[in-house]
């Protein structure tokens, strides 16, 4: 069975973000990463999630076991640099979600570091 990937693209998972998680690839822009990581939330891949954090920002552990959300959909809004050829990026996006039945929405401008051809998320700003 195949099914649309959870970042919103219009690909299969299996050829869009599947193989970031499975350390097929690499994302190439910061936007990539980012999809790639809205994905990972959807699925739970905290294993994912955390290699893909830069070490001075990043949790010790995340813990999904008492989550109750139903994440819908990403909306990258904007992006400024993240190309290929950059070192650094920034991503605006909204993500929206269910939690205890009610519509919700997260606005956040991520920033994002290349290091050694390998893309991190650092952190975000939430609006």
């Amino acid at each position: 069975m195949t099914k649309n990937c959870p970042c919103g693209s219009t690909l299969f998972y299996a050829d869009c973000c599947q193989p970031f998680h499975d350390n097929k690839t690499l994302p190439r822009t910061a936007e990539a990463l980012m999809r790639s990581r809205y994905s990972a939330y959807v699925l739970q891949n905290t294993e994912y999630l955390l290699a893909t954090w830069y070490k001075s920002t990043r949790p010790k552990h995340l813990d999904f076991s008492d989550e109750n959300v139903n994440w819908q959909n990403l909306e990258i809004l904007h992006t400024k640099k993240g190309s290929a050829k950059d070192d650094k990026g920034r991503v605006e996006f909204n993500a929206f979600y269910v939690q205890d039945g009610e519509s919700r929405l997260i606005h956040e401008i991520s920033r994002f570091k290349k290091i050694d051809g390998r893309w991190f998320y650092i952190d975000g700003v939430l609006d």
